[in-house]
């Protein structure tokens, strides 16, 4: 394929798309100004674990993906750069992206497209995109073609999502979607769905929160039933057995950049309309503070009074992957602060880097020497390889992995 695109942005959506696209054929520049994280993909490295990951970030070197800190000059850019939100007003913050774009004009030629694929809130491109392009002197639709093509995958099952995950393309022109269209449909093996960028936008945003409030539904339904001393898991499975129900598993929080974030963008720019997405969020966002009334109350329980003796199995946001955004424990352990309160043991055998929160344990030995309560905040797999070594323990299982007993608590 002679089509040369540009990656701008090699985190953990950039960097799959990126060595994906390379590996299947297209001419790809993977672009981020980290020089070092750059210099460690170059010496052959990848920069975060995930299952498969490895032979096809080799396979794209083998075809001659290159990776650079600096701009480069390409038919098509895709910016795959961070897209927070305000803690306040709970509106998008832009700026990523905004000078992403900034450095593609620097670099680009006449004709370009650009393709954004971080999540933006709806309307991004118009209020935002849109004025900084025409501010420096671009005409959209003839110097420069604007996209939105959401990412639609999720850490731990990137490589297959990539491949079997349908995808949406957001554009003014339908004819700069084919292009598009094209470049995915080198790995994509689902349907390509070419839309306005405005439903693109809103698209995305609508999927990660019609998750979020269900999350919401189940974790309201175990504040309920521990109130009132129910079993919600056997409450869950047996409302479950109705044809037309599928209630989730309730959990210690919400974590990710995706559903921990995108539905605030709806709250943000549409404060009185969107009150359902707004109390999911709350419900969600409380669970962490949840977790720890619920530890508070099982050291009293079993006259524990020293916190250093509970230790919190898993700092990621979900199993057997390595990404912390978000995380429900770093939440919790920011509530804990809150409180005055520090002490608890930290233990995760995915995360590399132990100097992300204090009191980190490197040895999963050691960590369960020195701790009573065992609070599962993520359920690896390696903690299921384990089990043999915890069950004299006092576990807190917010993840539902063991059968209830005298010595295990629940949500």
């Amino acid at each position: 394929m002679n089509t040369k695109v540009c990656v701008v942005g090699l985190g953990y959506i950039g960097l799959p798309t990126s060595i994906m696209m390379a590996s299947h054929g297209v001419n790809v520049v993977g672009v981020d100004y980290n020089k070092a994280l750059v210099d460690k993909l170059n010496s052959g490295h990848m920069t975060f674990k995930e299952k498969g990951i490895d032979d096809i970030f080799f396979d794209a070197i083998s075809k001659g993906i290159k990776f650079s800190h600096e701009g480069v000059s390409a038919d098509i850019y895709i910016v795959a750069v961070p897209t927070p939100y305000n803690k306040l007003s709970k509106k998008i913050d832009p700026s990523y992206v905004i000078n992403a774009v900034k450095d593609v004009m620097s670099v680009c030629s006449k004709g370009a497209i650009i393709v954004i694929e971080s999540t933006i809130s709806p309307s991004t491109m118009d209020k935002y995109i849109r004025p900084v392009i025409e501010k420096n002197g671009f005409v959209i639709g003839k110097d420069i073609h604007i996209a939105h093509a959401p990412e639609r995958i999720i850490p731990g099952n990137m490589v297959y999502e990539l491949q079997h995950n349908s995808r949406t393309i957001g554009v003014d022109e339908p004819y700069i979607g084919e292009k598009i269209k094209e470049i995915y449909s080198s790995f994509c093996q689902n349907e390509i769905v070419i839309t306005d960028i405005k439903t693109a936008e809103m698209t995305k945003v609508v999927e990660n929160t019609f998750r979020d409030i269900n999350i919401a539904f189940a974790n309201e339904l175990a504040k309920i039933c521990r109130q009132d001393n129910m079993n919600v898991y056997e409450i869950i499975k047996i409302a479950n057995k109705h044809p037309r129900v599928n209630i989730l598993q309730p959990g210690p929080g919400v974590g990710g950049h995706c559903i921990s974030v995108d539905p605030w963008f709806l709250v943000g720019d549409y404060p009185n309309l969107a009150l359902l997405t707004h109390e999911a969020r709350k419900i969600n966002d409380s669970m962490p503070e949840f977790v720890l009334e619920r530890i508070s109350c099982i050291m009293e329980e079993r006259g524990i009074t020293d916190v250093s003796r509970v230790g919190l199995y898993g700092l990621t946001y979900k199993e057997d992957v390595d990404d912390v955004r978000e995380s429900p424990t770093l939440q919790l352990l920011e509530n804990m602060k809150k409180h005055l309160a520090s002490g608890v043991k930290v233990f995760d055998p995915m995360v590399a880097n132990k100097n992300i929160v204090p009191n980190m344990i490197y040895d999963f030995d050691e960590f369960l020497d020195s701790i009573d309560i065992l609070v599962v905040m993520v359920a690896h797999s390696h903690l299921k390889k384990n089990i043999n070594k915890i069950k004299d323990k006092i576990i807190f299982d917010t993840r539902n992995v063991f059968e209830l007993n005298k010595n295990v608590y629940k949500l």
